[in-house]
């Protein structure tokens, strides 16, 4: 049966410490994953977040939705998939540990620590940190399977990437070229276009004008801008675009006459930052310019660009790109082939050097700085220029820089060689395999995702670090390759193994093989420095790994199917993939989202999914990121200890929508939790009174239950929740289904429902219409937990337990099926009309405040005046409501007469009739009457015809002073202001039993409780409260009402002129 709660306050750590432990004695998440096994699949694919620390409200916001959508799809009847993952490789984890064990470069690791010792740290950091992560996670109330998480660090998940690597060879999409791409100086790695997106920062570097002289020419120059002056020593050509106007132009600069050549569009602009005056003398079309030659100004400084001026034709001189822009510098763009994306594709085009005279931390190799990092010799190449005369003019630019996704070092540009995923061979396919098969939530995130597509280079693989998925490529030492599947593969194509610089030889049999590299490498480890040892034999030639790992994007990118153990494990995979859902961040469009894509393609020529959500960021109040720097952060574990899960989950999926950033806000968390206290408090109302008289619902029949109008509006409401709530979550607008059900509890449950049936649960006995209301207010509840379980698991539990569960065979609101709606409990029109009557109480009571009559005391009379047919049904159909709740002894539709003050509105008389305005004005203050009540007339005034309208009188009403009234959405509300005698008394008994209840509450009285009450007041007051004794004596449970001296419980009411004291009376 139903019993008292056992906290009557909210309580979110209490009550969600016993619901947990609950949770784990009675093995609740075992048994709802049992109960739907045989449902229908659903894959659910957690994207793994990255283990390089603790978890921020943006993962846990991510967290939240996941865990919300597979409770919901659970609740379905589906058997949902539901693996946790964690990205366990990268640069991320790589950079933490040097920062722990005081490593600052890569060939520190190799030399103070060793390759083998510096990745088992990289794995002890990560499983750390899992294992914090988890603890969070959990924390938060996601329920996944975490004793089987997938880990991308796991031999079968690279295995599958070994796979999917084979495929893109076997295909022809798997090649090595050398690229110009971002480089880390710091990192020394690669890193691709997907790890840059949104890694550009402010910063300020080097603006500087420069000349290069023309070959053979006297003081003549090709006036170039650059902002990486480091790049010069590898200058081999200046790029011009064919169709745009250059000029020469005579300048005096340092004394003496010189002729710049540049931009026609660009010479006041440029000549102007310079602060030299100019005269055009020749003007051309910039393929005129092709093939000029000029003098590299550092020839000296590195000799080997006098080796690429006799070798290479087109080396030192004027070529033509469609990249060049006149939207900065001087339309001359100065270019090296090895420094610069669009500089190396014109360079091959040209037959020029691939220059880029830079080692793994961005030091020259060669030439007058060599050992220097480029960017420490920037102001030492410009000091140089100008010593030289090369130099026109330096200054400084904050500009956006790309940045290392993760150790924050300006990046370069780099040439370098490198393996290539040939994405440009598959884009269309990408394109068109989205655009047909997946579905994007929001649907114009597809736009931006297929655009991303567009813009994408192929994609680089390789990385020169160790903490990764090692390249499962094998080549000899006259280049030719072999790209290894599997484990097995490796085995059976290896020959020997290399141990400490010994190379061991092994046996032919596999199993023999296998003992062999056991004992000498230990058990199987697909990282470096494990792989590294193999050496196989293809087509008769010794073939040893090469040293790069994989991308980490890329670890992710094949989670749909690595995280099934394909193809190792074929089962699930076909029984599973593709994905039917997955859900991270924003920023992950052009990455995770891609990346899946891209690799999926790759290897089975089709989509890993079939619908994806995108979500935005977190912020603080303000908008702003929130960063250690600001102290804005805000961690998870503060927010549940400060509010509690539940709140803490239903805040994060009601704040905002979820495609939007959410501005973190304390006072929203608040109002959640008010909300969750408001939804308490009914259940403390409901299983309170429902305790007391033994309700089960099982002995009701409903269809002889005299249900009200109300019961009736709520069921309705509560059956067109399901729809808002279910819609709100399948279209991802989860504000939808968030905002509804908030409404519901704090509107339509608390505030009116509850409102409406207190005096209906304070009736004693079995009465009929008290049980209409108990039976209208458990069928309520059934529904509403189920709908609340998915976003706030713990409370929902709690009062399920007590309310729901004594009457049912199911041990957890979790295992229970989401409500279907009852469509024969929808009653639309009801609903419309109560939402009027709602209006109408609102304005009601707003007009009875301005008349300062306290709604305890009654009204003779209110008037609704309106032309809705809805309304005046709505008065009709729920008039004993509004009664009710306007303490009202009459409510009805009709129509106050008021005295009407008809006026001229000489605004509009006298422009239009201009010296004929005051004779109207005399005739309308006689006449304006029928001027008002006809809507217009055509009047003779002194032998003169007027056509006037009701634009041009003014009308004041005044209303008699006995009402007071207030508009509404759809008429307006009279309140009757006249208090009688009786109204006066039934007020009164009401002020005193609203007292008297107070003080039961403050003694903690059982509802049951009996008392005998003495109150002590003035003549008059006793005389009003004898009319209505029965009616005291009733509300407040009393056997007795004395008037004389207070006795027992004394408190004085001064606003009333009482002491008023209370007794229990003992059984």
């Amino acid at each position: 049966m139903i019993k008292e709660p056992e906290f009557r306050e909210y309580d979110p750590k209490k009550l969600e410490e016993k619901v947990e432990k609950f949770w784990s004695e009675n093995e609740i998440y075992r048994k709802v994953k049992e109960l739907r096994k045989d449902g229908p699949k659903y894959y659910f694919l957690d994207g793994p977040p990255y283990v390089s620390g603790a978890i921020h409200l943006g993962t846990a916001w991510n967290k939240i939705i996941k865990d919300m959508i597979i409770r919901f799809r659970t609740m379905q009847g589906y058997n949902v998939w539901r693996q946790p993952g964690y990205d366990m490789h990268g640069l991320p984890i790589e950079v933490k540990v040097e920062q722990a064990l005081g490593l600052k470069t890569k060939k520190e690791i190799e030399e103070k620590i060793g390759v083998e010792n510096f990745i088992k740290k990289c794995k002890e950091f990560a499983l750390n940190n899992l294992k914090i992560m988890t603890e969070q996670f959990k924390m938060l109330g996601i329920w996944m399977d975490w004793d089987n998480p997938y880990m991308t660090i796991k031999n079968e998940y690279i295995e599958s990437a070994w796979f999917t690597l084979k495929r893109a060879w076997e295909k022809g999409l798997l090649e090595k070229d050398k690229r110009v791409l971002h480089w880390c100086p710091r990192c020394e790695t690669a890193l691709a276009e997907h790890e840059v997106r949104g890694e550009y920062k402010l910063r300020k570097d080097p603006s500087i004008y420069v000349k290069f002289p023309v070959e053979g020419k006297e003081n003549e120059y090709l006036l170039i801008w650059t902002t990486t002056p480091w790049t010069l020593p590898a200058n081999l050509a200046v790029s011009a675009h064919p169709d745009y106007d250059y000029v020469k132009v005579k300048v005096e600069f340092n004394g003496r006459e010189e002729y710049w050549i540049l931009a026609k569009a660009l010479v006041d602009k440029v000549l102007g930052e310079i602060g030299v005056k100019g005269e055009v003398v020749e003007e051309f079309k910039g393929r005129e310019l092709e093939g000029l030659r000029y003098v590299h100004i550092l020839m000296d400084e590195y000799p080997r660009q006098k080796e690429f001026k006799e070798k290479y034709e087109w080396a030192h001189r004027v070529i033509l790109a469609d990249f060049v822009t006149l939207e900065e510098g001087t339309g001359l763009v100065h270019t090296a082939p090895g420094h610069g994306e669009e500089d190396f594709e014109v360079g091959q085009k040209y037959g020029l050097p691939v220059y880029s005279p830079l080692d793994d931390q961005g030091k020259y190799t060669e030439g007058k700085w060599k050992g220097i990092y480029v960017k420490e010799a920037d102001p030492k190449i410009i000091e140089h220029l100008r010593e030289k005369g090369y130099l026109v003019k330096a200054g400084e630019i904050e500009h956006k820089y790309p940045h290392c996704w993760r150790c924050k070092t300006p990046l370069i540009f780099r040439a370098t060689d490198q393996w290539f995923l040939k994405i440009s061979k598959v884009k269309d396919k990408i394109i068109k395999e989205n655009d047909e098969k997946v579905t994007w939530y929001p649907d114009w995130v597809k736009i931006r995702f297929d655009n991303g597509v567009r813009d994408s280079g192929d994609w680089v693989i390789s990385r020169q670090r160790y903490w990764g998925i090692p390249l499962p490529i094998w080549q000899s030492e006259d280049g030719e390759i072999y790209v290894v599947g599997s484990w097995r593969e490796l085995v059976e194509l290896a020959v020997a193994i290399e141990v400490n610089g010994e190379r061991i030889e092994l046996p032919e049999s596999y199993e023999e093989k296998l003992k062999v590299i056991e004992e000498k490498l230990g058990p199987e480890d697909l990282h470096r420095p494990y792989v590294d040892a193999f050496i196989i034999k293809v087509n008769g030639k010794d073939m040893r790994r090469v040293k790069d790992v994989v991308d980490v994007w890329f670890d992710s990118g094949i989670a749909s199917w690595a995280s099934l153990g394909y193809p190792r494990n074929k089962e699930l995979f076909e029984k599973l993939w593709p994905a039917d859902f997955i859900v991270e961040g924003e920023d992950q469009v052009t990455k995770w989202f891609y990346s899946q894509q891209a690799a999926s393609i790759v290897a089975f020529d089709t989509v890993p999914y079939r619908r994806v959500a995108m979500h935005g960021y977190v912020l603080d109040e303000k908008g702003d990121k929130m960063s250690k720097s600001l102290g804005n952060i805000i961690r998870p574990e503060e927010v549940v200890e400060r509010a509690g899960r539940d709140t803490f989950r239903f805040y994060m999926l009601w704040a905002t929508n979820p495609w939007e950033n959410l501005k973190f806000s304390w006072k929203g968390v608040e109002q959640v939790r008010r909300m969750l206290n408001i939804l308490w408090n009914v259940y403390v109302l409901a299983s309170t009174y429902m305790s007391l008289d033994n309700f089960d619902p099982r002995k009701l029949n409903p269809d002889e239950l005299p249900f009200r109008e109300e019961d009736k509006w709520i069921l309705s409401r509560v059956n067109s929740l399901i729809s808002e709530v279910e819609n709100g979550i399948e279209s991802f607008y989860l504000t939808k289904a968030t905002r509804a059900l908030y409404n519901f509890v704090v509107e339509d449950l608390s505030r009116w429902y509850v409102r409406l049936i207190r005096k209906r649960l304070w009736v004693e006995g079995e009465d009929p219409d008290k049980l209409a209301a108990y039976y209208t207010l458990w069928k309520v509840f059934d529904v509403l937990l189920r709908l609340l379980a998915p976003f706030t698991p713990y409370i929902a539990e709690e009062i399920y337990q007590n309310l729901i569960r004594p009457f049912t065979n199911v041990e957890s609101v979790h295992m229970l099926d989401w409500p279907k709606v009852d469509e024969k409990a929808i009653d639309e029109e009801l609903e419309r009309e109560m939402e009027f009557i709602r209006r109408i109480v609102e304005a009601g009571s707003a007009a009875r405040q301005r008349a300062k009559i306290k709604l305890r005391y009654p009204v003779r009379r209110i008037i609704i005046e309106t032309e809705d047919e809805t309304v005046k049904k709505a008065v009709e159909r729920l008039n004993r409501i509004l009664r009710d709740q306007l303490n009202a002894k009459e409510v009805k539709v009709g129509r106050v007469e008021r005295e009407l003050t008809i006026k001229p509105n000489f605004a509009k008389l006298g422009p239009e009739f201009k010296g004929d305005a005051k004779i109207i004005a005399k005739w309308i203050n006689e006449n304006g009457r029928e001027l008002y009540e006809k809507g217009e007339l055509t009047v003779e005034i002194d032998g003169k015809t007027f056509h006037l309208t009701r634009e041009h009188i003014i009308v004041e009403e005044k209303l008699p002073d006995f009402f007071v009234s207030e508009e509404f959405e759809g008429g307006r509300v009279f309140v009757d202001k006249t208090l009688t005698r009786e109204l006066i008394a039934e007020g009164l008994a009401r002020e005193f039993v609203r007292r008297i209840q107070e003080m039961r509450k403050r003694l903690d009285l059982d509802v049951n409780d009996r008392i005998i009450v003495t109150i002590e007041t003035t003549d008059e007051n006793v005389e009003l409260l004898k009319e209505n004794l029965d009616y005291i004596m009733r509300e407040t449970r009393a056997d007795k009402i004395v008037f004389g001296k207070a006795k027992g419980y004394v408190v004085e009411w001064p606003e009333v002129q009482a002491k008023i004291g209370i007794e229990k009376v003992e059984e």
